[in-house]
């Protein structure tokens, strides 16, 4: 009975994730508070860690997979004497590079730091809120200033705005997604192409997080066959779930405000503040 427990909270939170990551709502938030009510944890001290960044990798194959053409379209074309400099593969993941420095500098620095004070449902319900703020100020400064603009053609100076929001992700709480198109939005970008960009900056970014934080822990020998099994399973239902909302998220993008999701960040956060007061939370 343990068991099923144990594969049923997997499935929950695999579920969590894939809703969450590309939203700008924070996964890592949601994963926090979802994992400390349901009381998540394993017989390896690291295992719940462990898990989060692996079952992300699910959710960012499902970014792999449904951008795949675009994927590929860069790397046959990858050098810049084929189709030209701005349209080559090179320039490409080029800005992407840069976009990834800040954010590998601010991880270097602070993620030790973060992990040991902010990992906590009331932290996280505290950024959550004001991060719903800083993006309703955000969308109506920018977002109808940059809706005439199409493509997802990023200059360096653009690319590195983005690189310095996102490590405000750092924070868990504030959203991978919610910094870089809030970066996108400062540096210029419409709505859809922040999103994009954002999509395509998480794959080189969790990949390297989820293997870092894997070689951290020491790899997956000391996990038990029931462990193995959870991340298999979460890892399976993210990328499933992501493959849904990542399409359905576009599509509301190109219609609609992002302020729903601010509204709905600061509700849960403030659910979850008088949670934390009625002490529910583990």
């Amino acid at each position: 009975m343990e068991s099923i427990l144990f594969i049923f909270k997997s499935i929950i939170l695999g579920i969590v994730e894939g809703l969450t990551e590309f939203l700008p709502v924070s996964s890592t938030g949601h994963m926090i508070i979802a994992g400390s009510l349901l009381d998540f944890q394993g017989t390896n001290p690291n295992y719940v860690e462990m898990y989060t960044y692996v079952i992300q990798l699910g959710a960012i194959l499902a970014v792999v997979i449904l951008y795949w053409k675009k994927i590929w379209d860069t790397l046959i074309h990858f050098f810049p004497k084929q189709v030209g400099y701005e349209k080559s593969g090179f320039r490409f993941w080029f800005m992407i590079f840069i976009a990834c420095i800040p954010g590998a500098i601010g991880q270097l620095l602070l993620d030790d730091i973060a992990e040991q004070y902010l990992f906590n449902p009331i932290s996280v319900a505290i950024t959550l809120f004001f991060g719903g703020i800083l993006m309703i100020y955000a969308e109506n400064r920018f977002r109808n200033k940059n809706a005439h603009r199409k493509g997802l053609i990023i200059s360096s100076k653009q690319a590195w705005t983005i690189g310095l929001f996102q490590c405000l992700a750092i924070i868990p709480g504030m959203s991978r997604s919610a910094s870089t198109i809030i970066g996108g939005w400062v540096s210029g970008l419409s709505t859809v192409a922040a999103a994009e960009f954002s999509f395509f900056l998480a794959i080189p970014v969790m990949f390297g997080m989820s293997f870092l934080k894997i070689i951290k822990f020491g790899g997956f020998t000391a996990l038990t066959s029931l462990e193995l099994i959870s991340l298999v399973v979460g890892f399976f239902v993210s990328f499933v779930v992501a493959l849904i909302v990542i399409g359905k998220f576009i599509s509301y993008l190109k219609k609609r405000p992002m302020r729903i999701f601010a509204v709905y960040r600061m509700l849960f956060a403030v659910i979850v503040l008088l949670s934390g007061a009625l002490g529910i939370f583990h």
